[in-house]
């Protein structure tokens, strides 16, 4: 029954890729043709692309909260690779990304189109990456990033960066906190997560072995940015989803004095 329930589950999600890759093609040939697509309706379609993808993986989706009708900078916990099509079929949206991702076969290439902003890891260029996320808010584009800066196991928050949060205090743009989990026959699941030196399709399989699990996405009340330092900002958030994935706040640190460190 497993080899079957695999078989299945792999035959639809192929079918999925086939028709990104089907989509992709349409666009880069339209590219050649000098008719490259604004960046709005790219991202449209990824989010399309997002909505079948999420179809053809085992879990059932909840989604608690109103997805905001004006842009953000969404803010969320980072548990699996799974959160990018997750959280992108909800509306168009761009993505603060690993430099890897854009070497993966399709998504790296859609992800792209879509407007990722891909980030080296130890790049130490805070302040371009700063002016970029700045500018892409600046333009009315939603923007989500993962401010942990790598995924957790879903049983705890690492603390937010605040310097990612930077962009949003200077264009006056609200934070958005999602909280997104993982669970399974009602307690955090341990299969979800994308972590360590795990690999996509190990990590695949292991899903597509197991019955349906459950995902929660809490999408919470957006935060003002106004007179916010990042890091108090950057804490704020951070609360913000503790509390809605665990049902307690963090109090190692105080706003205030992390504004002063920041």
């Amino acid at each position: 029954m497993p080899r079957l329930r695999v078989l299945a589950r792999l035959c639809r999600l192929l079918l999925v890729l086939l028709w990104g890759t089907l989509m992709a093609s349409v666009i880069a040939l339209g590219e050649r043709l000098g008719f490259r697509a604004p960046l709005e309706r790219r991202q449209r379609w990824t989010c399309l692309f997002m909505k079948q993808l999420v179809a053809a993986l085992p879990f059932d989706v909840r989604v608690m909260g109103v997805v905001p009708q004006r842009p953000m900078l969404w803010v969320s916990n980072h548990v699996s690779w799974t959160d990018i099509p997750l959280l992108g079929m909800l509306m168009p949206l761009s993505f603060l990304s690993k430099a890897e991702v854009r070497r993966w076969p399709l998504a790296g290439w859609l992800a792209e189109q879509a407007g990722t902003l891909f980030i080296r890891r130890g790049g130490g260029d805070s302040q371009r990456l700063r002016e970029q996320i700045s500018e892409q808010l600046g333009q009315d584009r939603p923007l989500l990033i993962f401010p942990e800066g790598t995924t957790t196991d879903g049983r705890q928050l690492r603390t937010f960066h605040g310097r990612l949060l930077a962009g949003a205090i200077d264009q006056g743009v609200a934070v958005q906190p999602v909280a997104i989990q993982y669970l399974r026959k009602g307690e955090t699941d341990p299969i979800a997560p994308f972590i360590g030196d795990d690999d996509l399709v190990s990590h695949l399989l292991r899903l597509f072995a197991e019955p349906r699990g459950e995902v929660c996405i809490h999408l919470l009340q957006p935060i003002s940015s106004v007179d916010k330092e990042r890091a108090a900002l950057a804490f704020q958030a951070q609360q913000a989803i503790q509390l809605a994935l665990f049902g307690v706040e963090e109090v190692e640190v105080a706003p205030r004095r992390q504004a002063r460190a920041a």
